[in-house]
């Protein structure tokens, strides 16, 4: 988080058992100590407390990678002390980093020539790539406009409801009107058909999504680009596509080489993907890539040569490392395109193997498409006595981190759970993860409802002309809850916890 605030205002000093040996008094908390202690127990200090951190692997709600090969992670440590910017220092650095964005760029299709160089660059990740993008659409539309002698104060972008919160960050922090076509209950992405429109004359792009966090579904960027093209010859309009393809950039080339979402459809300007996620790299790099030059307004590039040579930059910070560009140009010429196709073909298998689990329980309704990234979304049938919330609660129990949330507007009724499924993803974590779920499910079956399901339900039994049940005291309610736990527990003794 950016914002930080103290945990606790009693407690104010850091106390380790172990750190005793080489330290006696505590440490303070929120303030630099005046004085400095042993290696070994400023180590053990801080691994202490990292202990209580949650296990990446079993992080089903991350997108981002967890574990990389052996050989990969001698590379990042050998690289962690280049200064990524310092282009003149580390020019082949410099050079793997170009190699990646060309490469990145044929996967997208790009219309290059034969001898031609890509357009883009490498990012600590797809917001700030969103940014980059954003502002290259905003600059040519404004350039475009102050041509044409009209105002150039007001522009806007239309995407859905379901974008990531990157693209409300964009809107505020650079002054764009954020323009979202709203969900619906039984659509959970953006409408190309109304997306067009909201389109105006100043509308600097529309943003598709390939690969919703919501629920992994690529959006229609075909249908969209087409119906464009037919509303920019009515207006004499330009109004061009962004693709976030933060999830989906490194699955669609793969499992979906037949679909088109890249420069293959003329209005496609810029594209950007986490190189974190899917791109089998440790969180920390992104890339955004250009059709062509022509895309990217020159003003917004700067130029330097204080490093030791003239170095062209567009990035949002300056200084960052080197490792995970290393380590994205480690996993491209390692895998190459049949070892990214295999591990995607195992991930969407891994998937299939969740949802079928899930859908024999009879207790879920599958919200997330197969066709798309590798995750399953899904919601409890009937959630009037427990909801999906307590579900994720539970499923802690057993390591598992499983988030639970709603839909936005106009599907906020709606609530799923979601589980990312990730290169480390097993089919044996898989089936341990239904049989764990089914646990929760038969713990939560034997536990009292809710308060709001009580009297959901107990309003739904007076609409019925039922008796409506006379509220009890506090002390009824508290030896109904002890009965309760009491049968729970000793039911739990007699489960061998055998699934």
């Amino acid at each position: 988080m950016v914002l930080s605030k103290t945990s606790s205002e009693s407690d104010v000093s850091v106390h380790s058992t172990f750190a005793s040996r080489y330290v006696r008094t505590s440490l303070p908390r929120f303030k630099m100590p005046e004085n400095s202690i042993p290696k070994e127990a400023a180590y053990q200090i801080i691994n202490d407390e990292l202990m209580l951190d949650g296990n990446p692997r079993l992080n089903l709600a991350s997108f981002v990678t967890t574990w990389m090969e052996p050989e990969c992670d001698k590379l990042i440590m050998s690289s962690i002390n280049k200064n990524y910017v310092d282009m003149d220092e580390y020019p082949v650095t410099t050079e793997l980093q170009n190699r990646c964005v060309n490469m990145i760029a044929h996967l997208f299709n790009a219309p290059l020539g034969e001898s031609e160089a890509a357009v883009g660059v490498g990012t600590v990740g797809s917001s700030e790539a969103i940014m980059l993008a954003g502002l290259a659409f905003k600059r040519q539309w404004q350039n475009r406009r102050k041509a044409e002698g009209k105002p150039w104060d007001k522009p806007n972008i239309v995407t859905g409801a379901n974008v990531q919160v990157c693209w409300e960050k964009f809107a505020r922090y650079f002054e764009v009107e954020l323009k979202e076509v709203k969900l619906r209950e039984d659509y959970f992405v953006m409408d190309p058909v109304k997306a067009v429109e909201m389109v105006d004359e100043n509308t600097i792009c529309v943003a598709a999504i390939l690969g919703s966090t919501l629920n992994g579904e690529f959006e229609d960027v075909k249908l969209l680009n087409d119906l464009l093209i037919e509303k920019n010859k009515e207006t004499g309009w330009d109004t061009p596509i962004h693709v976030d393809a933060a999830s989906g950039g490194f699955i669609a080339p793969f499992l979906h080489p037949e679909l088109e979402w890249d420069f293959r459809l003329p209005l496609v300007k810029s594209i950007n993907v986490s190189g974190h996620k899917y791109g089998l790299v440790y969180a920390g790099i992104g890339w955004v890539i250009w059709r062509s030059k022509e895309d990217l307004p020159e003003e917004l590039i700067f130029h330097i040569n204080y490093l030791g040579a003239d170095q062209p930059t567009f990035t949002l910070n300056f200084s960052k490392g080197s490792s995970q560009v290393i380590a994205q140009y480690y996993q491209l010429i390692r895998l190459g395109f049949e070892g990214y196709r295999n591990i995607m073909e195992n991930c969407r298998e891994n998937m299939l193997v969740l949802k079928e689990g899930l859908e024999k329980t009879g207790r879920f309704n599958i919200v997330s498409k197969d066709d798309g990234v590798p995750l399953v979304a899904f919601s409890l049938k009937d959630n009037r006595r427990h909801d999906e919330f307590e579900v994720s609660d539970m499923l802690r129990r057993f390591g598992w981190i499983v988030p639970a949330y709603t839909m936005p507007p106009d599907a906020q009724t709606v609530t799923v759970l979601r589980v990312v499924i990730r290169e480390d993803f097993s089919r044996t974590l898989a089936e341990r993860l239904v049989c764990d779920i089914e646990k929760v499910l038969h713990d939560l079956d034997t536990l009292p409802a809710k308060i709001s399901s009580n009297l959901a339900i107990n309003g739904e039994e007076a609409d019925k002309n039922v008796a409506v049940v006379i509220k009890k005291s506090a002390l009824e309610t508290q030896r109904e809850i002890t009965t309760v736990w009491r049968k729970f527990v000793l039911e739990r003794k007699k489960m061998n916890g055998v699934c």
